[in-house]
């Protein structure tokens, strides 16, 4: 159980990861999120309505993940525990 329950969590960061990258790129037009230390490759300059728009496809995506996750839970049927 313990590996099926580490692998949802790296797959469901490995897809965080992804989400985040692609609005960085959507929206801030960053290529890679990665850190390349260096200060001209790892610092952008970026628009304020950039950044609203980013944050605001970041929330969308939250609440869109959160009721997936709530339809989800609603069709599945609670198990009942044994006394």
């Amino acid at each position: 159980m313990r590996k099926t329950a580490n692998k949802t969590a790296t797959k469901a960061a490995q897809q965080l990861d992804q989400l985040l990258a692609r609005i960085a790129l959507d929206h801030l037009f960053i290529e890679t999120l990665a850190t390349r230390n260096s200060d001209s490759l790892d610092f952008h300059d970026v628009s304020v309505w950039g950044v609203k728009s980013a944050l605001v496809a970041a929330y969308q995506a939250g609440l869109a993940a959160g009721q997936s996750a709530a339809a989800k839970a609603t069709d599945q049927p609670i198990q009942q525990q044994a006394a």
